[in-house]
């Protein structure tokens, strides 16, 4: 949190669990701490890539605003996860009454006469996870980086790790999943395998009880079926373990 003489910015940070080809919000709280209107302009170094809503306002004495930060969809991802983007929040004491409409690019300039307050904050980009997927479409992705956020979720937050680490360990956990997968899908082979087994042992079992009833050495021949159900069932087990 950021505290001025006028407002609060709560974070400093812009947080963005960044995924190629989809937008991704981010928003802050406002406060104005006095008790006259208080007029904000936001900024930022990268106009195209960010839109800001309300990028100017007003905030009414003792209360609160939130504005948020909506990133563009991206088709490529920055080196080590590093984002230099900026941005630059002006707040400065507006007329008693003020409306946003009353809020214009000159109060915000050094020669006004005015009093302007500057807080910067930086952009902060993380790998993905599927609790900040859901977090996004709840649209509640910065109570995932909240100090009260459960202990699962503080585990998620990836915003002091450097850019490579946070992407090793994204890497490492989808290589796990795909061992995983791989060992799931041959125990799966296997296991369609030994039933295949197992039922063409039945039919021959079959054929030969049929066979064994009308020879005439029908002991000699149930022998042998006997035989060959103990040779399927010891290749069954084989082939299941």
């Amino acid at each position: 949190m950021s505290t001025g003489e006028l407002v609060s910015v709560d974070p400093v940070e812009l947080k963005f669990p960044f995924e190629l080809n989809k937008q991704i919000s981010s928003s802050l709280q406002l406060t104005n701490k006095t008790d006259n209107h208080v007029g904000f302009k936001v900024k930022t170094t990268n106009p195209k890539k960010y839109c800001v809503r309300p990028n100017t306002g007003v905030v009414l004495p003792r209360s609160t605003c939130e504005i948020m930060v909506t990133m563009q969809a991206q088709k490529d991802a920055p080196p080590d996860m590093q984002c230099k983007d900026k941005f630059l929040l002006q707040s400065v004491v507006a007329s008693p009454g003020a409306t946003p409409k009353d809020i214009t690019p000159e109060m915000f300039a050094k020669d006004s006469g005015r009093v302007v307050e500057e807080c910067k904050l930086r952009v902060v980009y993380f790998p993905a996870t599927p609790s900040t997927s859901a977090a996004i479409a709840q649209g509640t992705v910065d109570d995932v980086f909240s100090p009260k956020a459960s202990p699962r979720a503080s585990v998620i937050d990836r915003g002091n790790l450097s850019g490579t680490e946070a992407s090793r360990r994204y890497v490492d956990s989808h290589d796990k999943s795909s061992e995983v997968r791989a060992l799931i899908s041959q125990l799966t082979d296997e296991k369609n395998a030994a039933i295949e087994q197992s039922n063409k042992i039945r039919k021959e079992l079959e054929v030969l009880r049929q066979a064994s009833n009308k020879s005439e050495g029908g002991g000699v021949s149930l022998i042998v079926a006997i035989i060959i159900a103990l040779i399927g069932l010891i290749l069954g087990y084989i082939m299941k373990n």
